[in-house]
């Protein structure tokens, strides 16, 4: 009865260890065809057979992002993080959608889109430590300082800060400054520098 048992357990084991597979590998050919919709449907059930898989939560984690379920993709790249702790791109994406969660969500508190900004912005300085090269990290958090100096420079009752504003934006015109010392021809960088200054300039 034992043996029946034991036997019984590995065969169970080994089914779900199949259907792990093959949702995963049905989840990264439709990622790989830019199916995100259905690359979600596929790794979310790989993930729920198996969740301590971090290349399944990355490419669901992808997925999520690219499908604009950005507070799934925040979640996931976190659990990503949690396993694997040294990935900086789970931190750039996360970073991402937070921005992009605090920026386009209508009707959010603005103690939340400045709390997903604040976090976004670490992310992408936590990023940037893994990996000190990549040149699209400096100019994200770029972005997400301006968003922050934007935000905090609203005069609105307990949120209007010029302090906070003003060491947002002057960061923000240092990453694009960056960004440009190592590709200097960055029409689209030049241009967000410029209004970035204005900004600054423009704060009272």
């Amino acid at each position: 009865m034992r043996s029946f048992s034991g036997l019984l357990v590995i065969l169970l084991s080994a089914n779900f260890a199949l259907a792990q597979t093959s949702f995963h590998k049905m989840g990264q050919k439709a990622l790989i065809d830019g199916n995100f919709k259905l690359a979600v449907t596929n790794l979310e059930k790989a993930v729920a057979l198996d969740s301590s898989d971090v290349n399944t939560l990355y490419m669901l984690g992808y997925s999520y992002y690219h499908s604009s379920a950005y507070k799934e993709a925040v979640s996931t790249f976190s659990k990503v993080i949690n396993l694997k702790p040294g990935d900086n791109s789970a931190y750039y994406y996360r970073g991402k959608a937070r921005n992009i969660m605090a920026t386009e969500t209508k009707g959010m508190a603005n103690t939340d889109r400045e709390k997903l900004l604040l976090a976004s912005i670490k992310d992408f300085s936590k990023a940037i430590e893994l990996n000190q090269d990549d040149v699209k990290l400096y100019q994200n958090r770029a972005v997400a300082y301006r968003d922050y100096g934007v935000l905090k420079g609203q005069k609105i009752p307990n949120l209007y800060d010029k302090g906070k504003a003003t060491s947002s934006f002057r960061s923000c015109i240092a990453d694009f400054e960056k960004v440009l010392s190592i590709t200097p021809d960055r029409r689209d960088v030049i241009s967000q520098l410029e209004d970035a200054r204005i900004y600054l300039q423009n704060l009272k």
